[in-house]
Formats: C-alpha cells, structure tokens, sequence
C-alpha cells in the first residue's frame, strides 16, 4: 500500500485502521471500545484495555527469546564510558528498582519526578515507575531550581529520583543541592528524594528526605508489571505555555503505545532488532517517544547519548558512535548539524568514520533551514528527512513515511500529513484557505491515538489552549500554509513561545523575570532568528526614569536573573536598552514588528502604531550593538 492509500484509509476508516495497528500490541485485555468520548466529551482511544508499558518494552522481549539482545547502549564520551545492557539486564536493574520504589509506599496513581542527566538509569526510572503504575513527570535537567518547583507543586510528586550530578561538556553541575532548593522553594513537600550517586566528585548534600538509589536496588525483590487501564497516565511532561506557566501534557498509555510502534514502522522504517539513535534528552519528548518507549516497544537497540555534538571532544562525536554501534536510523536537532557544520564545514570528520549502516537521517524539533538539509545531503548519502511534531502530540504530525513510501523531498517542508492526521490551513474567521496560501495548522478532531489526553488538572486552559479557537478542531499553535501538492510548510509560532534549539520556551516567563529587575521600567522579550539555534531570545529593556545604570552592567544582571530562574537552556545572551518600546495606540507591544525588524524582514507598519519614528528607533539600537541581521 502506498502513501497516499494508507492516509486515505486512516481518515476515512480510522476506527478499522486503528483497530489493525492495536493488534500488533500484546494487551492483557483487549479493547472492545476502540473510539468514545471521556468524561469532557474530548476523543478516547482504547477506553476499555488494559496493558503495561513496561511489560512491552522489556519483559515481552524475553519472553520472546530475545533476553540476550542489547537494549540499550550507554555512550558517554563526558566521562568516556561505553556501557551495553540486555534486555534481560534492563528488566533486572528497573525490576528491582521499582521493587524499592514500591517499598516506600509509591502505588498505582502516585506521581514520581524524575530530574536526572543522560544515564541509564533516567530511562530505568521511567520503566520502573511505568511497571508499576506509578505516573512519571520527567525534568530537563537543564532547569534551574525555580522551574523544577513550578513543577514538583502542579503534580505533586510522592517521590523525586535524581542523580549527583550532570555534565555539560567539560563542567560538572551537582544536581542535588537544586534538588534540596527546588523543594525549598516548592509549597508541596515529596516524602522522598531517591539519589544515584555517580561518583565524580560533586557535593551531595544529605537530607533527612534522602534515600541512596543503589542501596534501594540492592536491597529490593523485583516488582512484577502492574496492568494498567489503556488511559492511565504513564507520564506527564511539562512544556511553555505563554502565560510563563508551564503545562502538563498529560500522556495515556494504550493510545501512545500503539502509535509509537506503529510510527517506529511506518515512519522510521525502523527494523526489529536495529540500532536507532535519537540524539536528544529524556527531559523533553524525542526522549520520552523514541530514546526511551518506541525503540524498545519496537525491539530496538537505543542509545542513550551523553554529550554534544560538538567539544565532546570535538565534531566527529556523531560519526563516531554511528560507526561504533552501527545505527541504522538517527534522529537528532538542525541545530547539531549546524553546530556539526560549523566546526568541520569541508566534512573532513566525516570522511573518517565508515557510516554504512546508517540508512536514514530524520530531523525534528525545529524548522530545518536548507542550507543545512544541503550541507548533510552533501557529505552523507543516506536521506535527511525533516519532519514535524509537538510535545501535545508526542509522536509525528508531518513526516516523509519513510516506512510506507519514500516521497520526494521538498526542501522548507517537513512533508505530508501523517496518517491518522488531518490537517487543514485556516484563516482567521476559521475558514479553509487554499494552496499556498498562510495561516494557522490545525487538525480536525479526533485526533489519532498517542496523542495529548488533557492538561494535569487543568481541563479548562487545555480546552482553552487547543480546542475553543476552532471548535472541532486541534489548534496547534503553528503557522503554515501547503502547496498544491499536500507538502506542508511549516513558519513557527503565532504565540509567545520561541524554539531554541529544540527547546521550547515561554518569551511570556522571560518577560517577568526580566521586568523583576529594580531597574527596569518595561520590556519585551522576543526569539529572533540565529544561524546555529535556530531562534534564540533578545531582551529590549527601558530602564525607569532617573535610574544610572551602565548597559554592560544590565545586560550582566538581567542575564544572571533568567539563567537563576529559568535556566543555562534559556540561552539569553542579548540586552539592549531603548527609550521606549514600539506600541498601538491601545497600548500593545508589537512584538512581531520587532522580531522583523531583527531579522531584516519586510513588515507591514500597523495602522494603530502609537508612533513611527520608534521603528527607526529600534533599528538604530539593533544596528549599534549588531544584533539579529545587523551582526
């Protein structure tokens, strides 16, 4: 069956099509409702199965005879450390954790947090939690102690796993002492906060709270897999929103677990058995979808990376490990291949490293410019497909299928509608428009299994959010338009969250952080393009009347305030200070003016505008301190 075949047969039957792909999951009761509505009138998917994610991702695999198999390559060249586990050892090591997990008093529907570095027992936390019931909300790392409290107070987690320390590229960050802060700062108290000590020298302060992962292990019997209702949370994940608050995704498990085999097939053509390396983190969703559940649901071998792309130790880090482990399909960020381009232009890392098993090279996270999409295409011959999806869908929205049929590229498109996606282009009135013509993705409800549940506690904002603006409809957030061929392109955001380097982040949250400054009369924070992430944040500051402040030393404080609160993953290095923002007449920031300003786009002045000398304004100020286009 070809692409456009399959789509068709998943829009118009998608209750048989969905129907077909559950039966290549093991449930220990099958579903008889395969579509129904839940308590909100929102789609259900599966509504009556019962099953255990665990259970698929490892135990299956022994019973099956494959316990001798490697699931998962540990490649840490930070600490220049290789380490392989079998299934049969992965289902020891989470097991017997969530034996210990179970034994300080976690139970089915509990919340756990998980706020750990790139190591395999990040990934046996999540099993483990998910072999007994028990709701997982994993933490990017990266965050500072003030995000991880927003967190720990909206799910309110029983317990809190986390490591000593992390590692970003050649510095040690000691995780626990934010850990101990976060909780300070959080008004919801976790009873316990399990840590594995990795021994590199960071200093683990010991709390009353504290319990030592590897003594919890030792001392533990294994834990059997608990069958859970196919709409059972398995995780919730935090992503910006742009209030500054962030919301929780919530994730159910028959619906996610039959589109992420499904997916690994028909859009990663990836083969059981295989090795299929998703550069990226456990802390954000490519980890939660293809380090973690869909390659090991699959029967992939994964590799759990950590480091960087580059300076670990230096451009060819990627070459290296697709040589070693000989992965056949790779997912990773424009951003690393254009970190990756950037340190080694003529590719002559490349030409070092036999990469004959790598047969595909997916791209996601961020819009893939061409001149990246040219730049791999030319020094490696295998193709580079871009593709598109969000943390709400936890799996691909717009992809080139390469499982199904490899279609042509199109560079600046991230492909065709996946099937089980219908995605239309609307206008602001909620009519469709037509070929090439811009305007807000959205996708008609409902949408296909694996796919947002609801907000943690929050039905309201989530209706809010993605179903009011277009009733019927998902609204995705996103601007795009297609052509008249079906390929979709997608133009960002038409909301206050900016993409750095794949990392989602609220402008909004900036915003406050930035106007908490004594200093500061008003502000306005906004992502504009950059070559190597893709967008990156640039703070415009108006400093209060009669307040002597150098700029250097604004620029340093304010920096310092977001990277405290936020985090190093803010990635705000841009200050500059103006006399006064460019607003309408009814006092509303034009945001998207300045973002075109900054990047040397053409704009159409708002008929509103309070003043049009400010634009002149802005530019000049741009221009002096050579920011966005102007550098």
């Amino acid at each position: 069956m070809n692409y456009q075949e399959l789509y068709k047969n998943s829009k118009e039957s998608a209750v048989d099509f969905w129907t077909e792909q559950s039966k290549k999951i093991a449930w220990s009761k099958k579903p008889s409702s395969i579509l129904s509505n839940d308590a909100n009138n929102y789609p259900l998917w599966f509504e009556d199965g019962e099953l255990n994610a665990c259970y698929l991702a490892v135990d299956k695999h022994i019973e099956d005879g494959f316990g001798d198999e490697v699931a998962i390559i540990y490649d840490s060249p930070v600490t220049q450390t290789v380490k392989k586990y079998t299934f049969n050892e992965v289902k020891s090591e989470v097991a017997k954790l969530a034996g210990g997990l179970l034994s300080l008093g976690l139970k089915k529907g509990d919340t756990a947090v998980i706020y750990m570095p790139m190591i395999p027992q990040a990934a046996f936390a999540m099993l483990a939690c998910a072999r007994i019931g028990v709701t997982h909300s994993v933490v990017f790392g990266g965050f500072a102690p003030h995000e991880l409290a927003i967190r720990i107070d909206d799910c309110e987690p029983k317990i809190i796993l986390t490591a000593s320390s992390g590692i970003e590229i050649d510095r040690l960050i000691a995780y626990k002492p934010l850990v101990d802060e976060a909780i300070a700062l959080a008004n919801h108290k976790p009873k316990k906060v399990v840590v594995f000590n990795r021994k590199l020298g960071a200093k683990v302060p010991f709390k009353k709270y504290d319990v030592d992962y590897d003594a919890l292990v030792y001392g533990s019997e294994e834990a059997d897999c608990l069958q859970v209702n196919s709409s059972h949370p398995l995780y919730i994940l935090y992503t910006s929103g742009t209030t500054g608050k962030p919301k929780g995704i919530v994730r159910d498990t028959g619906g996610y677990v039959t589109a992420l085999k499904f997916s690994m097939q028909h859009i990663y053509d990836a083969k059981e058995g295989e090795v299929f390396w998703a550069a990226s983190d456990v802390g954000w969703v490519v980890g939660h979808s293809y380090i973690v559940y869909g390659p090991l649901i699959n029967r992939n071998t994964t590799v759990l990376f950590e480091g960087k792309p580059i300076r670990t130790p230096d451009a060819s880090t990627f070459w290296r490990v697709i040589e070693e482990h000989k992965v056949s399909v790779m997912f990773t960020a424009p951003t690393a291949i254009r970190a990756i381009k950037k340190e080694d232009p003529n590719g002559d890392f490349i030409k070092k490293h036999d990469l004959s098993s790598l047969r595909i090279q997916f791209l996601a996270g961020e819009r893939c410019d061409v001149a990246t999409l040219d730049w791999y295409r030319a020094h490696i011959p295998v193709p580079a497909i871009d593709h598109w999806w969000q943390t709400e869908s936890g799996w691909p929205m717009i992809a080139n299928m390469m499982g199904v049929e490899y279609l042509p590229i199109k560079p600046g498109s991230a492909g065709k509608a996946v099937t089980g996606y219908d995605i239309r282009i609307f206008g602001e009135n909620g009519q469709e428009l037509g070929p090439n013509e811009e305007g807000y993705v959205v996708i008609k409800l409902p949408l296909p299994p694996g796919t947002l549940l609801d907000l943690w506690k929050d039905n309201e904002r989530f209706k809010a959010g993605y179903l009011n603006k277009f009733p019927g409809y998902y609204f995705s957030g996103d601007g795009g338009f297609k052509d008249d061929e079906d390929y979709i392109f997608i133009t960002g955001r038409v909301d206050d969250v900016i993409n750095v380097a794949g990392h989602r982040l609220s402008t909004a949250e900036m915003e406050e952080i930035v106007a908490s400054h004594h200093s500061v009369a008003e502000c306005a924070v906004i992502g504009i393009n950059d070559e190597l992430k893709g967008q990156i944040p640039l703070a415009l500051v108006v400093a209060k009347s009669g307040e002597d402040i150098e700029h250097f030393q604004l620029q340093h404080e304010v920096v310092k305030l977001v990277r405290e609160q936020i985090g190093a993953v803010a990635s705000l290095r841009d200050v500059v200070m103006v006399q006064r923002l460019p607003k309408t007449r009814s006092g509303k920031i034009l945001r998207k003016m300045m973002r075109s300003i900054a990047d040397g786009e053409s704009f159409q002045v708002p008929s509103t505008i309070d003043d049009e000398a400010i634009i002149d304004e802005i530019r000049a100020v741009l221009e002096h301190d050579k920011i966005g286009c102007y550098k």
